[in-house]
């Protein structure tokens, strides 16, 4: 049997534009971010005076974009426990589970020079993905947990 070039090439395009899956292959389960690790490792970034600029909550207590902190309760240093799940479930919708590199909780407060949005008009608190609070942040992302093992969904 004799194949022609261009029925060749339309089978080969037809096949490259399937969608990993279709043809047998799992996609990757993206991580399950984790409250606890949030809580106890990110949220308090928020609430970290770093020199040279405002602490997050600062900001994004009062602002009106979508990382909106609850606010701090009157005198208080950290939030209540449902504030702290209300603001885990605010966060969780600028992260993309698995990806810290697309993940505009990650990249906005990424200075520009380090690969961050060149558009935000808030602080750059991270100068790169070295900063320590970066990397904390992108290990809840990728679903890091207390005990040390990411969950999947």
């Amino acid at each position: 049997m004799i194949v022609r070039r261009p029925m060749l090439l339309a089978v080969l395009a037809s096949l490259a534009a399937v969608a990993p899956g279709e043809l047998g292959a799992q996609p990757k389960a993206k991580p399950a971010l984790d409250y606890d690790f949030y809580k106890s490792r990110v949220e308090p970034i928020f609430l970290k005076k770093k020199a040279g600029y405002t602490r997050c909550v600062v900001c994004h207590s009062e602002s009106n974009n979508f990382l909106k902190f609850e606010p701090l309760p009157s005198g208080a240093k950290t939030w209540t426990d449902e504030q702290s799940r209300k603001n885990f479930e605010t966060v969780s919708k600028l992260v993309n589970p698995g990806e810290p590199m697309v993940s505009r909780l990650l990249m906005h407060p990424l200075a520009p020079e380090g690969g961050g949005d060149v558009f935000y008009s808030g602080g750059r608190q991270f100068m790169s993905v070295n900063d320590p609070d970066w990397k904390t942040m992108a290990a809840f992302v990728n679903g890091a947990t207390l005990g040390g093992r990411s969950k999947k969904n």
